[in-house]
């Protein structure tokens, strides 16, 4: 499996787009490699705040590129 790390920065209101249909894809820069990343903005569901998206994410992808586990980074101090 192939790993990408991304940091986000989503409102709330640009969020909205994906319900009402004009967002469907989130496109984001990994960290490491500075490959461009793209995957379902429907996986970042459960990961919305009152204010939006915000933070660094770990992707897991498989060998066909399809997203397979996605999380949160922990806060670093």
């Amino acid at each position: 499996m192939n790993r990408y790390v991304v940091d986000l920065a989503i409102s709330a209101d640009e969020f909205k787009r994906l319900y009402a249909g004009t967002a469907t894809t989130v496109v984001a820069r990994d960290r490491i490699s500075g490959k461009t990343v793209r995957f379902p903005a429907s996986r970042l569901r459960s990961f919305v705040t009152p204010a939006g998206i915000f933070g660094r994410f770990e992707l897991q992808v498989d060998a066909d590129n399809r997203l397979q586990h996605i999380q949160m980074e922990e806060n670093r101090r």
